[in-house]
């Protein structure tokens, strides 16, 4: 029921009245809805608006503002409403500078929006933000007169749908009845043919987007940027993939345990295998063959049903690619008993597939027991929950384009993606044989049951395919890199005095905070940071106390100073969550002028910082420890080379070397203690690419070599993220910003186990603690071969559970625990130039210690929430990112020097190895083709050993583990367009 009053303040409030019938009573719940008759339509066109913006005292029109002369169709100027499907399927139309300006979102869409896709709101917030697209969000819910009541019997999505009509409806009326300076047509883009017709019979004037694109003039263009109907798209009978289930059913299965729920993963060596993890299984769920992943993407979110125990089985030991498949079939297949497509895979992998079938169905008896301890449940998808699609980036096949292409027909053709995982998107354009050889985005819109590939569009060229500038964009489109310069709204955030801003002289100027800060310049502070370093988060200083004891403090960046909470600038950080560093360039969490100026720590002038201060007795015991907003002056900013060859100078007995000294005795103490509580010293192949200075081409490749003071800093910052995370969360249990390490599952670790009994006699990885894993993980050895050690730390390393950010309420204390740096808690602090997570932790201690009040995102639970979702995201594709971009430019590198090397192998499969070359910190497949004859190889899955002919005709028998010589050279794939490391066995 609802009730309207309007108040004395010219306010309207409505009243929804519910009734709740609880344990047999019933409760009467009235909620008041208040709605204003002043908000205004935010054009400048409007005379009705502008007279009432200028009446206001404080008023004036935004920034933002629908144009008094928007552009035209069929000779009349036009504002757009757009509905909620328009968004959620074109959204890059949307972004694109040549199309749709003066564009209203009605609230609705905007809740709507945010509701089924937060990605894709936040992506609608950021072109509102724009100057140039002209943008305006119209609070509909909140205006009388376009606030609409559910009806009795009525949907929410019709009461939706009605909303939006009557926002277009009320813009036409309004402008065009209000002294408008000139009539302005009010066009509803809507994609929902039925809501469409709605609006036709109310007088409104609708267009479908294609309909709509068709009416501007440089329709010939944008028509390749229209999403794809799948109509468009439909071969009869192509494929036919198993229907999902109707959402009431996946519900019930979900809740009775009968299906289940989480992330598919595909192989990175098998396009055709995945697994889901669910909590109810101790190993994941496999999900093997085109028919089973039924159209479900790596990293989507899946509802699978297990399939019976007798098609349970081992994971596949044949290495499938996505490029042996036959680009241009698109007839039925046969199916093998995996689900596999005959006709796509090579016969050999076929063969050896189906051997793998026969013996998971016939098990011999006698190894029978030991067999299905290894299988593993297998499952199908039947549902998607939340699908990953982004913008993709890849290359159209050549072969799917037809040599008769050309004219103004728009022809299918299938685009091949960087990502191995992924399938081919198939797209209709016109500029098939144009964009031959470019690196290109697409989107993908859908893919029908109907369908062999997911349906999607051109989106834009990034430049030629090995064009340095072009994949190094795809690379950041790749894993969602937010890459675009900042927004205006967010430079304007920043000091207006811009480089010249400095730490006032006066710190009794009336500024209660300024005042609250403590005075440190007078201490011997430094920092020790890789070479050429200029976003410089934190320094040190130590001295000797005169109780025997010492002082040593750790300063980081005072970025909170500057990044105000609720602000764009806070707002932008919060989405990009990280900086991310490539091998050429740096894409900054927050602008340069701060990263590198303004609060990075530059030696011999003033800084703001955030201070731990701690007093440790000579064991590195902590006595006390402080924490204070200061103000400091380094006196010097080291590379780790430059401070350790003055550490090791005998001649150098200045105080500030005597300081960097203290330093580096009491962090050996440090790492010594964690060491003795079983942290873990883990590897991962490390290695740097240099640049030409003068024209930024690679030059050569080498390991990273780690130097004493690299530890010294580490021990300390590990120190003041360990001190911090304690005091913040003492003060706010609840949502305390802090960072977790689970322990592993034993079954993570079956696999490298297994091969470490076979392959070097009986040694084992323990798991009861981590104390016991790194004790294990010494005993690793190999003393013909000193790397071997290193190599099982890496390999381990990739059987752990990854590191994530999380808020304090979310888990018990027990959980809090770092696995790898065995501590019971952890947070990041010591780097807020370039992570967010270190942000929200020194307003958080700014508030534990009383410096100021903290913002209210940073106190509930549910927002932050949000934001260790968003910031664990971009942490993950930073790294991810930032490991490709080493990979493309070792390719790089390798395209003009073949090279000989020394590698080990780390996979086996029955038709391929897979080798590690520790000088270049790379992996490369080497297929069966390439290291003989194909037809007398033998894989002996136990023993993880690959047994064959080579081209000499010698009989060979490899394993993991082996040491092997590679012949090691780039080329580029035809397929992908990508460039990769090719290895050949010598």
């Amino acid at each position: 029921m609802n009730d309207k009053k309007r108040l004395s303040s010219g306010l309207t409030v409505t009243s929804k009245v519910f009734v709740m019938s609880r344990h047999g009573g019933a409760t009467k719940i009235v909620r008041e809805h208040y709605l204003r008759d002043d908000i205004v339509c935010y054009s400048k066109a409007c005379n009705k608006c502008s007279s009432l913006i200028k009446s206001n005292p404080q008023g004036e029109m935004p920034n933002i503002a629908l144009s008094d002369v928007p552009n035209k169709i069929e000779g009349s100027r036009h504002y757009i409403v757009l509905d909620t499907n328009i968004v959620l399927q074109a959204m890059d139309l949307l972004e694109n500078p040549a199309v749709f300006y003066d564009v209203i979102i009605p609230q609705t869409v905007l809740e709507e929006v945010r509701n089924k896709s937060f990605p894709i709101y936040q992506r609608l917030r950021t072109v509102v933000k724009a100057d140039d697209k002209r943008f305006i969000i119209f609070h509909n819910e909140f205006h009388q007169d376009t606030y609409t009541v559910r009806s009795r019997g009525e949907s929410i999505n019709d009461k939706n749908d009605r909303s939006i009509r009557k926002v277009a409806s009320w813009y036409h009326s309004h402008l065009n009845d209000n002294n408008s300076s000139s009539p302005i047509k009010i066009v509803f883009v809507c994609n929902d043919k039925d809501n469409r017709q709605k609006a036709l019979k109310e007088g409104i004037y609708a267009k479908s987007l294609s309909e709509y694109i068709e009416m501007l003039p440089n329709a010939d263009y944008l028509r390749e940027l229209i999403p794809s109907d799948n109509k468009s798209f439909t071969i009869a009978d192509e494929m036919s993939y198993q229907e999902y289930y109707p959402e009431s059913r996946i519900l019930g299965g979900i809740k009775n345990q009968t299906l289940f729920k989480g992330i598919l993963n595909i192989s990175r060596y098998n396009f055709l295998q995945g697994t889901v993890q669910v909590p109810n299984f101790k190993k994941p769920l496999l999900i093997v063959g085109t028919k089973n992943l039924n159209r479900a993407f790596n990293s989507d979110l899946v509802v699978v049903e297990l399939l019976p125990k007798d098609k349970w089985r081992t994971p596949s030991s044949v290495i499938v690619e996505e490029n042996t498949v036959d680009n241009d079939n698109f007839e039925d297949d046969e199916e093998n008993e995996f689900g596999n497509t005959n006709s796509i895979i090579p016969d050999k992998e076929r063969l050896l597939l189906a051997q793998e079938a026969s013996k998971a169905i016939n098990l011999a008896s006698s190894d029978k027991i030991k067999e299905e301890e290894k299988l593993q449940p297998t499952a199908k998808v039947v549902g998607i929950v939340r699908r990953s699609w982004r913008y993709y980036v890849g290359q159209i096949i050549p072969s799917s384009v037809s040599s008769d292409d050309g004219g103004n027909a728009s022809k299918y053709c299938l685009v091949m993606l960087m990502d191995s995982v992924l399938p081919k998107i198939r797209i209709l354009t016109r500029k098939g044989k144009e964009l031959l050889g470019k690196r290109i985005v697409v989107s993908v819109d859908s893919w029908d049951s109907k369908s062999k590939y997911p349906q999607g569009h051109f989106v834009r060229t990034l430049g030629d395919i090995e064009s340095a500038e072009a994949e190094t964009e795809a690379l950041l489109l790749e894993h969602d890199v937010e890459y675009r310069p900042f927004a205006t709204n967010v430079l304007k955030c920043l000091p207006a005095e811009g480089d010249d801003w400095k730490v006032p002289e006066n710190l009794d100027n009336g500024d209660p905070l300024l005042a609250k800060r403590v005075d440190l310049r007078d201490k011997l502070v430094c920092s020790i940071d890789p070479p050429n370093c200029v976003d410089i988060d934190d320094a040190l200083h130590a001295k000797k106390l005169p109780n025997g004891n010492y002082e040593v403090g750790v300063h980081i960046a005072d970025v909170t100073h500057f990044v105000k909470p609720n602000t764009a600038l806070d707002t932008e950080g919060a989405s990009r969550g990280t900086s991310v560093y490539l091998v050429d360039k740096r894409i900054d969490m927050l602008p340069m002028l701060l990263g590198t100026n303004l609060c990075s720590l530059r030696p011999y002038v003033d800084r703001f910082a955030f201070s731990v201060i701690w007093e440790l007795d000579e064991h590195a015991n902590i006595v006390n420890v402080n924490y204070m907003k200061s103000i400091i002056k380094s006196r010097e900013a080291f590379s780790y080379e430059r401070a350790q060859k003055r550490i090791d100078d005998s001649t150098q007995q200045d105080e500030l070397t005597k300081s960097i000294r203290i330093l580096l005795k009491l962090s050996k103490k440090l790492k010594q203690q964690r060491l003795d509580n079983g942290a873990l010293n883990l590897a991962s192949p490390e290695v740097k690419v240099h640049m030409d200075s003068e024209t930024s081409d690679p030059g050569e490749v080498e390991i990273k070599e780690l130097l004493e003071t690299n530890s010294l800093v580490e021990e300390f910052m590990l120190l003041a993220n360990i001190s911090v995370a304690k005091k913040i969360y003492d003060a706010y249990p609840q949502t305390a910003m802090l960072r977790r390490h689970a322990a592993p599952p034993s079954v993570n670790f079956e696999n490298l186990n297994e091969m470490l009994k076979v392959r070097k006699n009986g040694m084992h990885i323990s798991l009861e603690n981590s104390k016991a894993l790194a004790d294990s993980l010494d005993n690793c050895v190999d003393e013909k071969d000193p790397y071997f050690n290193t190599l099982v730390r890496i390999m381990s390393t990739r059987c752990m559970m990854a590191a994530e950010y999380f808020p304090a309420g979310s888990f018990g204390y027990p959980d809090f625990k770092h696995y790898g740096l065995a501590v019971e808690i952890y947070t990041h602090f010591t780097s807020p130039i370039r992570r967010y997570c270190d942000v929200v932790a020194h307003r958080q201690l700014a508030g534990a210690i009383g410096y100021e009040d903290l913002t209210l995102s940073h106190r509930d639970k549910n927002k932050m929430e949000l934001i260790v979702k968003n910031i664990n995201k971009r942490h993950r594709n930073a790294q991810f990112a930032g490991r490709s971009s080493i990979e493309y430019y070792v390719g790089q590198v390798m395209k003009q020097n073949e090279s000989v090397q020394e590698g080990y192998i780390i996979k086996c499969f029955s038709n391929g190895i897979v080798v590690l070359v520790p000088k270049f910190g790379i992996e490369g497949l080497i297929k069966l083709e390439d290291l003989g004859d194909s037809n007398t190889s033998l894989f002996d899955e136990e023993k993880f050993e690959l047994s064959f002919t080579d081209f000499q005709n010698q009989k060979r028998k490899v394993g993991v583990f082996d040491k092997v010589t590679v012949d090691i050279k780039s080329i580029k794939d035809e397929i992908t367009g990508k460039r990769k490391v090719h290895m050949l066995l010598k």
